[in-house]
């Protein structure tokens, strides 16, 4: 049967134009009752089950199915994510309403949908013959859908009675809009609102917890003040921002203040890009990563960004004096210089919560239910919730959803969602950091894992056509230890006319990833492998990562080879790329292929590939030095695990050898050699990498660093920063050099992806090359997946698809990328800190020899080379009678009593685990050298802070890849 639906549309030109569209009604669509005779059920498809056998309800005994309305579908997803929740019927109406409200929920009911044990069945309501409604002339859309969400469970329980089953399903409706309530009760209809159904399941009490608190009503304070103004609605915030009367930005929080924000404002405008908000009711409910709406104040009342560490530690709501103690102490010692744009939130245009992790502060009161979730990220503002198991939860990492912030409330409410397991504990303390650092790390679902290929996989002749076969080439891999997913090999070998032959060949990933299917969608959400300490979370499936593609020794695989002619003094003569078939002679370690180089009596054709290759990398790094590239520094650190524990027993700065050297050489080389192929022939869609220089503000703390000693550093060029860092040496102080080095890492910027079509500076600064991009790492890196198909498509090796010639498609992607970097890196720095504090917790106290970082006003920066180990040394403390400092900004020094500390000093501190906190234990670190009057060692304490607790060690040692 065919329907129109009829509306009017605005052209951009003003015109009003009327758009009529059909719409087929059908009578065959199945209702997903697997007991139902009359429909055609499909399958296979997933169905309601013939006996619903979900939780048994006080309310309602009889065997049912629910029915959601949209409402509860976009507010109550953790409930509805419960495997208690079973046999629900989605409907088409609340479907789209909620895909056009909130994309994540969206894709969580649609897996939820996808999973047979869940019996969740979609209905197309919209499309059926007997569920459609048209809607009437002075009705709104809302009224509309809500009509059509009974008239549907109308038809539903008319159609059941006619399955010749015991008893007669009934299908529930779960609301909890009171208008849409009432008329279904008129219409004769069961009909609960969510709160009722979930209190009434009598084997599920925990699951009551878990109820997101949607209206407002009954959580907030009773007193009834208003704390906050109110926010304006959507329609006058972005009349205000076209109009120049707001701002719209990126709410950043402070970690260290949390009566301190920056919101970044969006735009192409120079001033006010940054603007401060200070105070709770400037901050007005926004939290973090909040899309906000900022009025900015008058000159008269800019205020200067603070100094001053604030931590919300208070547990009473009505402590408005302390509030304002600590507002007042934040306006105090305010340098004139230092004022900034200043402004308050004055809406939200967007909210970006998302389920946070932490711990519960239990409340005094006996019994009570309200209690206060403090999050492991200080960014987050502490959250109310309400549960009845507070006693259980006590010590335990959570996580908690945001369900709403009232003006009258302190602290935004939320709901109970999961218990992730004992606080400190190694697995919920992983658990933890990969959540908190938004990392992919579910197991590959099926739908992904359906494309990987069939077992027992081999090379056949058909693959051969296409492929050059390179198999009696000396190719090996040179790796870290206890690497298995080796993504690159090489070879060197001498020609008949005198010169070199060198190939790169590295894992062709993208022939086992085709673009648009599922595991290429997974792998492009995950966008890079990310590495901690004890464990590897794979961009892709296993089978691909450690087997199929990898590059091991004497198995044939497939690559993607780079291949260069060369004379002796490493200049290129040709390049040609080709798809191939390797299969590697040795997979050797950095020491392994390093004592290959150095030993006299080795003469293989290994080594003596190795040996070449070794000699060109030499004079490839001379090169590119020369040219201005900087050779920068940053402590590494490798853990030795206990192998029955798995506690770190033994903790070490990593070694480098020539070997790594010569392998980064060439990964160098044949990503600025694909950087220049693909961009040749895709000018506008090459997916490329660039690393901004620094602005020159960046490095005045490097400048001064080393002024301080004497020494004079040029920044007016990546080649002048090379060239006086390398002359930058003290005879009587050999590590001087590498604390410079390590100082000019921390004034880079950060390299990105982007499309060359969206861009036109595609110099990377710390190379000191005009053009690169990524192609070396596709196991573990997407971007690398997409140079491979631009490379293939360059040499006629593979066909093209419209994504990857879409450059504003490939920019959305560059941004993903970007993002997935940052936060893998930041994972493994948490990794490092976690691992860190296990290893001091089982060591005790130590005291070694650092060295000064950075000096601040009431602190020092301490670097310990032997640990890689990173520090703050404070020398004022809560409670403590406060020494006498005195802070030099233009040396940079600090003196405390008659001692004064300059940048790059040796100190000798202590350094012990400060366990008093276990949401947010520390390393703390004292001053013992040297010994500064009046002062005794705990008085002077550190923070390297991250979450965790840690546990015993045992004896054997194992090495592992970080």
């Amino acid at each position: 049967m065919l329907t129109s639906r009829t509306f009017l549309k605005r052209t951009r030109a003003g015109a009003v134009m009327k758009v009529v569209r059909e719409h087929y009604l059908r009578e065959d669509i199945a209702c997903g009752a697997a007991a139902c005779q009359q429909c055609g059920q499909q399958p296979g498809e997933p169905r309601l089950e013939a006996q619903p056998s979900g939780a048994a309800s006080s309310l309602f005994p009889a065997p049912h199915y629910l029915l959601l309305d949209t409402n509860v579908l976009l507010h109550q997803i953790d409930i509805l994510e419960d495997p208690v929740i079973t046999n629900v019927i989605v409907l088409q109406t609340v479907l789209q309403e909620v895909r056009k409200r909130s994309a994540p929920v969206y894709k969580r009911i649609r897996d939820v949908i996808a999973n047979p044990e869940k019996h969740f069945y979609s209905f197309t309501n919209e499309h059926h013959r007997e569920t459609y409604i048209e809607q009437e002339q002075g009705e709104t859309s809302n009224d509309r859908n809500d009509k059509a969400i009974r008239v549907a469970t109308k038809w539903y329980n008319k159609h059941l009675k006619n399955i010749n089953n015991e008893e007669t399903i009934q299908v529930i409706l779960l609301t909890n809009d009171r208008n849409n309530k009432e008329k279904a009760v008129e219409d004769g209809l069961t009909a609960y609102t969510c709160e009722e159904y979930i209190k009434s399941l009598i084997a599920n009490p925990d699951l009551v917890d878990r109820l997101a608190c949607v209206s407002d009503e009954g959580k907030e304070i009773e007193s009834g003040r208003i704390i906050f103004s109110e926010h304006l609605p959507l329609s006058k915030l972005q009349q205000g921002i076209k109009s120049g009367i707001y701002f719209q930005g990126t709410f950043r929080a402070n970690r260290d203040n949390y009566l301190e924000a920056t919101v970044w404002v969006h735009g192409d405008a120079e001033e006010n890009k940054e603007i401060i908000i200070q105070g709770l009711k400037h901050l007005n409910r926004a939290v973090h990563e909040d899309l906000v709406a900022v009025e900015l104040l008058a000159k008269d009342q800019w205020v200067a960004p603070s100094s001053v560490v604030l931590q919300d530690e208070g547990q009473n709501e009505d402590n408005d004096e302390n509030e304002e103690e600590k507002e007042n102490m934040l306006k105090s010692s305010i340098n004139k210089n230092m004022l900034r744009p200043s402004g308050r939130v004055v809406g939200i245009i967007k909210r970006n919560w998302r389920p946070y992790c932490g711990m519960l502060s239990k409340s005094q009161i006996k019994e009570a239910r309200r209690h206060l979730f403090t999050p492991a990220d200080r960014r987050i503002p502490r959250i109310r919730i309400e549960t009845r198991q507070a006693s259980t939860l006590e010590g335990r990492r959570i996580i908690v959803a945001i369900d709403g912030w009232p003006r009258n409330s302190r602290y935004p409410n939320g709901h109970f969602v999961k218990n992730l397991g004992t606080a400190g504990d190694k697995e919920t303390e992983t658990e933890v950091l990969l959540l908190e650092h938004d990392v992919p790390h579910q197991p590959f679902s099926q739908a992904v894992l359906s494309f990987l290929p069939k077992m027992p996989w081999s090379i056949t002749e058909e693959d051969m056509k296409f492929r050059e076969d390179l198999r009696y080439l000396c190719v090996c891999s040179v790796d870290p230890p206890g690497c298995t997913d080796i993504d690159d090999a090489l070879h060197c070998r001498e020609l008949e006319n005198g010169n070199l032959e060198v190939g790169v060949h590295i894992a062709d990933v993208s022939h086992f990833i085709r673009p648009g299917n599922a595991l290429d969608q997974e792998s492009a959400k995950r966008g890079t492998t990310v590495y901690l300490c004890e464990k590897r979370i794979d961009m892709v499936p296993e089978l691909l990562s450690s087997n199929l593609c990898s590059l091991r020794s004497n198995v044939d695989r497939f690559a993607f080879s780079c291949i260069w002619e060369m004379n002796h003094n490493a200049e290129i003569l040709k390049t040609r790329f080709t798809k191939s078939v390797i299969n590697s002679k040795a997979s050797l370690t950095y020491a392994e292929a390093q004592m290959r180089i150095d030993s006299a009596s080795m003469k293989d054709d290994i080594t003596t590939s190795l040996r070449g290759l070794n000699k060109l990398a030499k004079i490839l790094k001379k090169r590119r030095i020369d040219n201005g590239a900087l050779t920068l520094s940053s402590p590494e650190v490798r853990f030795h695990i206990d192998s029955e524990t798995h506690d770190p027993i033994d903790l070490q700065t990593k070694e480098l050898k020539e070997t790594n050297s010569m392998v980064e050489e060439f990964m160098l080389l044949a990503n600025i050699s694909v950087a220049k192929k693909i961009h040749e022939e895709f000018s506008e869609y090459a997916l490329l990498r660039k690393h901004p220089a620094p602005p020159p503000s960046n490095y005045d703390i490097l400048v001064k660093a080393a002024k301080s000693k004497n020494l004079e550093i040029k920044t007016d060029s990546a080649k002048a920063l090379a060239d006086t860092l390398d002359k930058a040496e003290s005879p009587e102080f050999p590590y001087l050099n590498t604390l410079l080095r390590i100082l000019a890492t921390r004034c880079m910027m950060q390299a990105v992806y982007f499309c060359s079509g969206m861009d036109n500076d595609f110099h990377h600064y710390g190379l000191a090359s005009p053009i690169y991009t990524h192609f070396t790492s596709p196991i573990r890196r997407y971007a690398d997946i997409i140079v491979h198909r631009l490379l293939a498509v360059a040499i006629n090796a593979d066909s093209t698809y419209p994504e990857l010639t879409d450059k504003h498609k490939l920019a959305d992607l560059c941004v993903n990328l970007n993002y997935r970097h940052k936060m893998a890196q930041y994972a493994q720095r948490a990794s490092v800190a976690f691992h860190t504090q296990l290893f001091f917790k089982n060591k005790g106290v130590v005291n070694e020899e650092a060295y000064i970082l950075f000096v601040r006003k009431n602190a020092i920066v301490v670097l310990i080379p032997k640990y890689g180990l990173e520090g703050t040394v404070f020398f004022e403390e809560k409670d403590k009678p406060k020494p006498n400092l005195s802070y030099n900004d233009e040396v940079p020094s600090l003196t405390v009593g008659n001692t004064t500390f300059y940048t790059f000093d040796k100190v000798k501190v202590n350094i012990m685990l400060d366990a008093s906190n276990i949401q947010h234990q520390k390393i703390r670190m004292a001053l013992v050298e040297p010994k500064i009057l009046g002062s005794d060692i705990p008085n002077q304490t550190t923070e390297q802070s991250t979450n965790s607790e840690p546990e015993k060690k045992k004896k054997k040692k194992k090495k592992l890849k970080k």
